[in-house]
């Protein structure tokens, strides 16, 4: 119980006295959970979309866990009133709003924070929340790009404090089966993995420049993006599809089947090189007229879609990469972002297969089946069960603060790292339009400084990732 407490109150307090970044914060004391079943109290950072999962299942945890959602933070103060409705309907209390993180970080009743903000800020987020001496579990991909994620562990190592990736399929109790399985040999010597990424999405269509909302705080969501005007089709949730704020589809759902493929491979490390190829098809390239104009349809992300429209969105909705490991092992991906068939015997839309000299292994969802070469019908597999098969994400990042262990987290900020690492990747090599070479070693590009250049971003200060965390 004593070095449960120990590990908890050093992470906690062992920043004081260091400033943050130039953004204003003052160096502060923050306080400890003072015992092992002492209350988490834990701010929600980002909180639309996404945002209502975390709220439901942090609310969720609130009694078996001794978790509360003290505070949530936005930087759109249009969502206060429904979001803190929401926790305070779930768990009787309302949540503190707060639209600037700097204030929540200066927070000393803040054990946590959970980041669910665009792409674009995750890593700053997290490094800020490290500097703070709070614990972090952050959306995936981890980071925006390759350099932002080397911080991130960086910064979780060197202020002692835990950071969990949100790669839920890692605590999916049948997925693990699955991976045991894999690395146990049930498919023979695996030699490749496939993820895939099918998600039809009509055209997010396109606007003009315009003033943002006076509840929305435009200039801090920009955060370490170059300055641009406000645009409604660059914003809430639309920021996925524009290289500045998000990495596309496959920096989008695909992290989560990047994660499980590197996994399925027993891979902790990066690849050797990387090819990726791709772009945007099936909509129109003239703007729509009268007589062809798409009504629009609401879909997540409280936007709206208009069939096959022109688009303004920047990244590939159709993008296959190919990665070959050090020993030859090769990683595909691919993601259709228009009408498809689905893939394999379970009829897979976004899953994982693998290949192994004496079969093959698909992963459909928390769903797994093992095929023995040539046969038709599974020989191994996962046993159908009602409702939820057990494992919790959030619980799990809960469980290892209380410990005090890095090594319980089923996601740690490094293997979130590797994870995101290859979404990165494949959109260098797409942006590019040429197959590159990595030094794993160096994590830089073998003779390419161009490509180098993408390995991070000009941040806008003072929204800086610092060389040195």
């Amino acid at each position: 119980m004593t070095k449960r407490r120990e590990f908890i109150k050093k992470s906690a307090i062992g920043t004081a006295g260091i400033a943050i970044g130039g953004l204003g914060l003052s160096p502060r004391v923050y306080s400890a959970i003072q015992g092992a079943n002492d209350r988490i109290n834990l701010a929600l950072i980002g909180i639309r979309n996404q945002g209502d999962v975390h709220i439901n299942e942090w609310c969720a945890l609130r009694k078996s866990h001794n978790v509360a959602l003290t505070t949530l933070c936005d930087t759109d103060e249009l969502l206060f009133a429904s979001k803190s409705k929401m926790v305070a309907d779930k768990t009787g209390l309302r949540p503190k709003t707060e639209w600037d993180i700097h204030k929540v970080l200066e927070d000393k009743e803040i054990n946590a924070v959970s980041i669910v903000t665009p792409n674009h800020w995750h890593a700053l987020a997290t490094i800020l929340a490290c500097q703070a001496g709070k614990h972090v579990y952050v959306e995936k991909p981890a980071s925006h790009n390759i350099f932002e994620g080397r911080k991130m562990v960086e910064a979780s190592r060197k202020y002692n404090v835990l950071v969990q990736a949100g790669h839920n399929s890692r605590s999916s109790k049948k997925v693990i089966e699955a991976i045991k399985f894999l690395h146990e040999g049930g498919i023979g010597e695996i030699y490749m993995a496939r993820g895939l990424c099918f998600k039809a999405r009509d055209s997010y269509g396109y606007a003009k420049d315009s003033t943002p909302p006076s509840t929305f705080h435009y200039e801090r969501w920009l955060g370490p993006a170059q300055w641009r005007p406000y645009n409604v089709k660059r914003s809430h949730y639309s920021w996925h599809w524009y290289w500045d704020t998000g990495n596309g589809d496959t920096g989008n759902q695909g992290p989560h089947q990047f994660d499980i493929a590197r996994w399925g491979l027993n891979k902790p490390e990066h690849p050797v090189s990387v090819y990726s190829t791709g772009g945007i098809y099936g909509f129109r390239k003239d703007e729509s007229t009268s007589e062809n104009q798409v009504k629009g349809t609401l879909v997540y992300g409280d936007v709206e879609t208009y069939g096959n429209s022109k688009t303004s969105q920047e990244t590939p909705n159709i993008q296959t990469a190919t990665f070959r490991y050090d020993d030859g092992t090769l990683l595909e991906f691919e993601t259709r972002g228009r009408y498809t068939n689905q893939e394999g015997k379970n009829g897979i839309e976004i899953g994982n297969i693998f290949y192994g000299s004496e079969g093959y292994l698909e992963i459909n969802g928390d769903t797994w089946s093992a095929f023995r070469r040539r046969e038709r019908e599974p020989f191994a597999g996962s046993k159908p069960v009602e409702g939820s098969d057990g494992g919790n994400h959030f619980a799990n990042f809960l469980e290892a603060l209380r410990a005090g262990k890095r090594e319980m987290l089923n996601c740690e900020i490094n293997d979130g790292f590797y994870s995101a690492t290859l979404v990165h990747l494949a959109n260098i090599s797409y942006r590019l339009d040429r197959k590159l070479k990595f030094m794993s070693e160096y994590e830089k590009f073998a003779n390419d400084p161009e490509a180098d250049l993408m390995l991070s971003r000009d941040y806008r200060p003072p929204y800086i990732v610092p060389e040195v965390v």
